[in-house]
Formats: structure tokens, sequence, C-alpha cells
């Protein structure tokens, strides 16, 4: 990456331009639309920011979202790291990036939590502008960690963020592509501690599935506590593998295995994936028989010495 973060001092025509743009998105999506918020460091009066005005649309249907704001000018970018978030983005005079959520989205409420806090609490704003300073010093800050999606000025804000969230009590369910610093270490932790300690095969947190196109790595978490792991596995354009899944000890029996299994086939789905395989140890062959998992074909290496082969029909 070139140096190319620009962070600049507070500008007031910031909330116009997100009142302009947000009259266009409202128009754009018609009935579909709920609210539409200001969020981000241009939504902070006084604070520094890169000047990109960030926008939540809430809107009924995501999917229906996508045709209607690309005719408005918007490039459709993807989920990015949230599954189930619509992304899109727009260069004008200034750059606008919209976070498009289906009503109740658990990430709605945390940019607001987020927002509020900044706006309510002036020590905070100056440790938040402190942090964007100096972080624009260090090298790294302008590189993407490989297999990431963000640069080192993003993931370094994280530790902030989660600190003020925690300090509000954000108590959320967040279903996440594993991302930031703090997610990697629990995800880590979770699945060497779960699941490898319990063979004889030694846990490689380095190994080359960690950022393997193709292999994606998601948690499921109350606020900012990681409660499940799991590893998903393209195996071609229609057939996926559970490579493993495991909730950390304090939250296990309580429902959130089955949580994260649902949440996971609802996103395979949306990829067009039409069959979920497994080697399923022994131990857990129940839970997925309940989830309607059934012996299947799988030709493929497993950790493990005692397991079967399930699959299900999405």
């Amino acid at each position: 990456m070139s140096k190319n973060i620009q962070v600049v001092t507070y500008n007031p025509s910031w909330p116009q331009v997100f009142e302009t743009q947000a009259t266009l998105i409202k128009q754009a999506l018609q009935d579909n639309c709920v609210e539409i918020h200001h969020i981000g460091s241009t939504s902070v009066p006084g604070l520094c920011a890169k000047p990109i005005i960030d926008i939540i649309a809430v809107v009924k249907n995501g999917d229906l979202s996508i045709e209607t704001l690309e005719k408005s000018g918007f490039v459709h970018k993807g989920e990015w790291n949230i599954p189930f978030k619509f992304c899109f983005s727009k260069r004008e005079e200034h750059r606008i990036n919209l976070h498009v959520f289906e009503e109740n989205h658990p990430e709605i409420l945390l940019n607001l939590v987020f927002r509020d806090h900044l706006r309510s609490h002036p020590e905070s704003l100056i440790a938040y502008a402190k942090i964007k300073t100096d972080l624009l010093l260090e090298e790294s800050s302008f590189e993407k960690p490989e297999g990431s999606l963000f640069s080192g000025y993003n993931l370094g804000k994280d530790a902030f963020i989660r600190r003020i969230l925690a300090q509000e009590k954000y108590q959320g369910y967040r279903f996440l592509k594993v991302t930031h610093i703090q997610e990697w270490q629990d995800y880590h932790r979770i699945r060497k501690e779960l699941i490898f300690d319990l063979t004889e095969v030694i846990y490689d947190p380095n190994h080359p599935t960690i950022t393997l196109t193709g292999h994606h790595h998601f948690i499921l978490c109350k606020g900012m506590e990681t409660i499940t792991v799991a590893h998903i596995d393209f195996l071609n354009e229609t057939e996926a593998a559970l490579r493993s899944l495991a909730t950390d000890v304090p939250f296990q029996s309580q429902g959130y295995g089955r949580e994260m299994m649902d949440l996971l086939e609802k996103w395979l789905k949306k990829q067009n994936v039409k069959i979920l395989k497994m080697h399923a140890n022994l131990r857990a062959e129940h839970f997925y028989r309940k989830l309607g998992y059934v012996e299947t074909t799988f030709d493929d290496p497993c950790i493990s010495q005692e397991y079967i082969n399930l699959g299900k029909v999405l």
C-alpha cells in the first residue's frame, strides 16, 4: 500500500454532506428504507477523520437494495468481514461508504453506541484522535497483513473501539469473519484448546489455510467476548466443508454451537452452496444429527482418529 491514508481536521460541512446523501439514498430505496444514520468519525463534531462519509442504511430486504443503489451511482463491494452486510461506495466531491443492513442486525447498534459515546465523552474523543495521529507515524499502518481486508491503520484502532463498547456494556450477538488482532487470538486459542489439544496434531496458527482463498474463519461473539469459532472450506462452487466448530468452555451447552451452525448454513446458502460436509468427531455426532446431518461419502483427510462423515443438503 502507498501512504495514502489522509486524516484531516473536522469539517463542519460533513453533516450536510450526509443529509444530502441520505435524501438520495432514501429516494433510491423508497419503501425498502427503514432508517438512515451518519456513523464513523465524520459524524462526531470536532473529531479528526479520513474525509469519508460513512452511512448506515437500515432496510427491509438487503438483496433488493443492490440494483436500486447501483442505479444511483453506488458500487456494490460485497459484505467485507461482516456476513449479511451490503457494502457500497461512491466517489463524488466526498467519498461515501454506505453500509446496508437488514433490520435488527447487531452492527447497527454497535456503530451507534460507539458514535454516541464519542459525541458525549470529550476525553474519549481526544484519546481516539491521538490514536489516529500516532498510527499515522507507523509504517505498518500503511500495510495490509497477509489475508487481511484492512490496513494496519484500521486494525490498530480496534483495541480502543473494543474498550469503549465494553465500557458502554454493549452485549449484541455478532457473527463475524475473523479480522482483528484480538479476534484472531481468541479464534486460535479456542481451536487449539478444544480441538487440536485433544489430538496428536500440533496446532499451527500460521497454517496456509488461515489465508488461503476459499477458507473462511468465523466467530460468534456476545459483545466483545468470543463464544464460538468455525472454519469453512469451499470444496467447489456448490459444496463446502465444516473443518472445525468449537465453543469456549464457559459457554458450552447453552445453544451457541447450534446458533453458529444456523448462521453458517444461512450464509452458505447466500453463497449458493448446496451441500455442507464434515468429519464429525464421534462425541459430536448426536449434535449434528439433530441438525439434520446424515452419513455421507467424504473422501478427505481428517486429523481425528474417531470420526464419522456427515453431510446435509442446505
